[in-house]
């Protein structure tokens, strides 16, 4: 990532800290996701909504020099060390974004558990890879003290079941005390989006790219487009499959 935006930009080095908008062009350019700065934290509902239309609220400020390893709030060396190579990676962006779009029209009680979901995952999450316990929540990643926390006898480590997962309480402000461990990135994924198939609401919202616009899909005549869409899809993967030599 970092060579990624030096070679355009030129400003992601050990000097200097990166203009949001800089940084925010690059994303674009990676997988379509957006910095939109904000003075402090917004309400569950709010934060997530936005990553549905692929836009990451980030803080600017900075963390004390008296405590380099660690802070207490998210700031914009948790943003740019933590969120900011993980939403250049298209799968996980991916995953971000279906989280968003799964809170679009959810009932309060819901939002609440997105967002424990989201604590556990995108910002806390950790899961196995080859038999290693790897760390994937830019909590984690912007953290050496958290990093070393989370692959340490010192945490408890639990099984990635989401009902579980949506129900634990968490400190925001100190080093966590438990991780949710998946058996891989994957299947996290799966599980979440399995699980979020059951939140209470009369329609499905699906992130049309080409637009740039979240569309509602509870309509026959939108069932029909997006079948068309799919359609059209799996047309230009046949042809690609057929030109392929063994």
């Amino acid at each position: 990532l970092s060579s990624g935006i030096n070679a355009e930009y030129g400003d992601y080095n050990k000097d200097t800290i990166p203009q949001l908008q800089r940084v925010s062009n690059f994303l674009k350019d990676c997988t379509g996701f957006s910095l939109r700065p904000v003075a402090g934290l917004l309400s569950s509902r709010d934060f997530l909504a936005g990553l549905a239309f692929r836009v990451f609220h980030s803080t600017q400020y900075i963390r004390h020099g008296a405590k380099p390893f660690y802070t207490p709030e998210p700031d914009v060396c948790h943003e740019l060390i933590g969120h900011v190579p993980l939403f250049a990676n298209p799968e996980f962006a991916a995953f971000s974004q279906e989280i968003g779009l799964a809170s679009l029209g959810a009932p309060d009680d819901w939002i609440e558990k997105l967002a424990t979901l989201y604590w556990f995952t995108i910002e806390f999450g950790v899961c196995n890879e080859n038999e290693d316990l790897k760390a994937y929540g830019a909590g984690c990643l912007s953290s050496i003290e958290e990093l070393e926390n989370c692959i340490s006898s010192k945490s408890k480590k639990l099984p990635f079941e989401v009902d579980n997962i949506v129900t634990t309480p968490y400190p925001i402000t100190t080093i966590q005390p438990v991780y949710f461990v998946a058996p891989s990135f994957n299947e996290a994924k799966r599980k979440v989006m399995e699980w979020s198939q059951q939140i209470p609401r009369p329609f499905t919202a699906h992130y049309n790219p080409y637009t740039q616009s979240v569309e509602l899909i509870n309509k026959r005549s939108n069932c029909i487009k997006m079948i068309r869409d799919l359609a059209n899809e799996m047309k230009t993967l046949e042809d690609a499959v057929m030109k392929l030599v063994d």
